[in-house]
This record gives C-alpha cells, sequence and structure tokens, in this order.
C-alpha cells in the first residue's frame, strides 16, 4: 500500500492543461476534414472538453459519427434540429463554450464570419458568441489568395479572430502552394492562447536555449551528447502562450519550432554562443537549458579519419564557456542555468550557480531512469542565490515542470 501521507504535493501529477475547458470544435467542407479526428484527440489529450458542430458540406467529407464517438457527444449539424443536451443549440453552445476552434476553415465559413452571416448552426453559432475563436483556414491557393479572401481575414484579425496561417505544399488540386492546414501542433498552440488568457510576460524578451551542440572532429564524425531539447521548447511554448517574445536558440533536435516562437538553428558551441550573444542584451530573462558541449577538438581533421586497429588519440580543447560569459556581462538580465548532473546534485549546482554568477540554476540528475535526457518527465531542485532551501519539483511532465518553473518566476519578471 502507498502512504498518502509521503507523497509531497509537488510530486503529485497536476491537472491537464486545458482541464474544465469546453470547445467547440467547428468542422466545414474543405478536405482537411478528415484531420478533424486527429484535432479533436489532441484537444482531448489536453483534457478539454469538445462539442463538434459540422457544416453539411464537412459532413459529406468527415463521417459525423467517427467524430460523435471519439467526443461523447451528438454531432450538431441543423440549426433547427432538437437536442435534449442543448435548450436553444448556438446560443446554449455560445455561452458554454470556453473557445471555438474552426479546423478547418473554408473560405466560405472564412465570408460568413466577416460578414456576418448565420445561415447555419455553425455560422449562427459564431455570430452569436463573446468568446475567443480560432480560425485554421485550409483551400485552393487561388482561392486563399484572392483579395476577397485575404480582405476578410484582415476584417476577422481586426476583431480579433486568431487566424493559424495554412502552410505550403501540395494540395488538394494538385498543386504546389498555400493554402494546406496548418501543422497540428501550431493549431493546438493558437487554442492554447484563446484558452489561457494569462499574460503575466507579455512585453517581456526570453532568450532561451535548448538541445545539444555538435563538435567535429572530421567531416563526418561529432562529439555531441543525448539532450532532446524538450525541456527548452516546453519553456519555449509556454512563454509564448502567456505573452513573451521569446526567442530560442536550438542545437539539433527532432522538434518542431514551437508556434509563433523565433527559433534559430544552430549545430556547434561557436555558433550557439554567436546566436545568444546577439540577442542577450535586449533579454528580460535566460534560460540556458541546452547541453552545450565542455569540449571540441583541437585541430579536427579535414578528411573522414579512417578505420584504424591501432588507438586513436583525441585531443580536445575547452569549448567558450557560454554561460560563464552571460553571467561576466550581466546587467539587467535574469539568468537561470540549467545542470545535468549524475551525483551530488544540489552541491555542483550551487557551485555553478556561485562559479558563474546565476541568479537561480536548475538542476537534475540525468542518472535516474526515466528522467532527463530524452524523457518527456523530469525531476530537478530549483536554487536561488539568495536562497536557502532548494525547490523540488517532478517528477513531472516537462510541459508541467515548464509551467512551475514559469510560474515561480512570474514576479521576478513583472
Amino acid at each position: 500500500m502507498v502512504d498518502s501521507e509521503k507523497i509531497s504535493k509537488k510530486e503529485t501529477l497536476p491537472s491537464l492543461p486545458w482541464e474544465g475547458k469546453f470547445v467547440v470544435l467547428g468542422v466545414t467542407g474543405s478536405i482537411a476534414a478528415y484531420k478533424s479526428a486527429e484535432i479533436l484527440r489532441r484537444i482531448q489529450d489536453m483534457g478539454a472538453q469538445i462539442q463538434v458542430v459540422m457544416t453539411r458540406s464537412g459532413a459529406k467529407i468527415m463521417s459525423p459519427d467517427t467524430l460523435q464517438r471519439l467526443s461523447g457527444r451528438k454531432v450538431m449539424i441543423d440549426l433547427f434540429e432538437e437536442n435534449q443536451e442543448w435548450q436553444i443549440g448556438h446560443i446554449a453552445l455560445s455561452d458554454r463554450a470556453d473557445a471555438f476552434l474552426i479546423a478547418p476553415a473554408t473560405a466560405n465559413t472564412l465570408a460568413k464570419m466577416a460578414h456576418g452571416i448565420a445561415d447555419d448552426l455553425l455560422s449562427a453559432t459564431l455570430l452569436a458568441t463573446r468568446k475567443p475563436v480560432v480560425a485554421a483556414p485550409a483551400m485552393n491557393d487561388g482561392m486563399w489568395e484572392n483579395p476577397a479572401t485575404q480582405t476578410n481575414l484582415s476584417v476577422l484579425k481586426d476583431r480579433e479572430i486568431r487566424i493559424v496561417t495554412p502552410a505550403e505544399g501540395y494540395l488538394a488540386c494538385g498543386r504546389i502552394g498555400t493554402g494546406r492546414l496548418a501543422e497540428i501542433p501550431d493549431i493546438l498552440s493558437a487554442l492554447g492562447e484563446a484558452l489561457q488568457p494569462r499574460k503575466d510576460y507579455a512585453g517581456k524578451k526570453l532568450l532561451i536555449s535548448a538541445g545539444p551542440t555538435q563538435e567535429y572532429i572530421d567531416p563526418v564524425r561529432f562529439i555531441s551528447n543525448p539532450s532532446s531539447g524538450k525541456m527548452g521548447y516546453a519553456i519555449a511554448s509556454e512563454a509564448r502562450e502567456r505573452g513573451a517574445e521569446v526567442i530560442l536558440v536550438s542545437g539539433p533536435v527532432n522538434l518542431r519550432p514551437p508556434y509563433g516562437v523565433q527559433t534559430l538553428p544552430v549545430q556547434t558551441s561557436d555558433e550557439m554562443a554567436q546566436a545568444l550573444m546577439k540577442h542577450y542584451p535586449q533579454a528580460d530573462m535566460v534560460f540556458m537549458t541546452a547541453a552545450v558541449s565542455d569540449f571540441k577538438a583541437l585541430l579536427p581533421s579535414e578528411q573522414k579519419i579512417k578505420k584504424r586497429e591501432s588507438t586513436l588519440e583525441l585531443k580536445l580543447t575547452p569549448a567558450l564557456d557560454i554561460l560563464k560569459e552571460m553571467g561576466k556581462q550581466k546587467s539587467h538580465q535574469i539568468l537561470v542555468g540549467f545542470a545535468a548532473e549524475t551525483q551530488n546534485l544540489e552541491t555542483y549546482a550551487r557551485q555553478k550557480m556561485k562559479e558563474k554568477n546565476l541568479d537561480y540554476i536548475i538542476a537534475n540528475d540525468v542518472s535516474q531512469p526515466g528522467m532527463g535526457f530524452g524523457s518527456d518527465q523530469n525531476t530537478v531542485l530549483l536554487l536561488g542565490k539568495h536562497q536557502k532551501e532548494p525547490e523540488s519539483m517532478g517528477p513531472l511532465p516537462k510541459w508541467a515542470i515548464a509551467k512551475a518553473i514559469l510560474d515561480r518566476f512570474s514576479g521576478d519578471v513583472a
């Protein structure tokens, strides 16, 4: 049996980010309507409840039965349909929803929204609502570029409708152009901004590093580490949703750049240093989550080093200590370092914080199974230079750690 008294509050899994939220998902007659099932599932994974409203055209492309089974609620299509759950369909939906997501949104639906046309359930509900609305258009490139569509988009943006710009690529008509439904993570990020209007980092500039660096010893081999970049990317995404201007300097990772974040890809420690120091003077807060190589080859080989039976000796030289250089040049910035250790976690973290003139350091033990490098979970200690006792966070998903970290520093950047 588990002794519940021994479980710290910070060790329990927090509620999902959108738990308690209610989203109306509008699905219209674009060929991209087939993606609505995945969008629905991803929203549910974040904890929100969903009511699907479809246009008649959308229902011809995507099966309402499928969305009904996934959502657990009857899909609403007809404006005057009797529905036991809603007294007056479009009014009740407008009142209960925390946000509306129209994905995909056709040119026709955008035109109705811009001109106040309410001739079906979805358009009537949108006209009646005072809640945040996110629209993710998907259409032929000619329709997207048409001046009428662009004018309608301008009208909607002026009314604070969030538009998730479509991507460029192969379209259903066989052409290549702009009009593909945006990537689902970008759509969800825009919805997250609508559902979580907390803007405690508005007007602040955050500089974040993430991922590993790669130091080449010859043209095809390099020294690196298993950092996935997930922690830095999670902080960048959370900060962006809370109103910050975010610049993310990222080493090589297999992650999509967070929506709305200026992401600068780099490879070596020198490239990372150059990118970070360029933006450092204007930053209000810096999170150095990147696992920067401590060493690089003294004399990298210009040609591939051939396999040999004898021992190969590599001469390494220290790479630039970016964090220490930032500590030297620090003026108004709040400088937060990260420390990945395998032993003496608090001792080494405090030593690093002092040596590099940090305001805070966040340390984690990467020797723990399932934590740290490459994992979606983490357990960290947060220490401050004026803080006697460390704060423990986790084990938690990295998105929850990111949220807790930004909650902790919210007052510092106010």
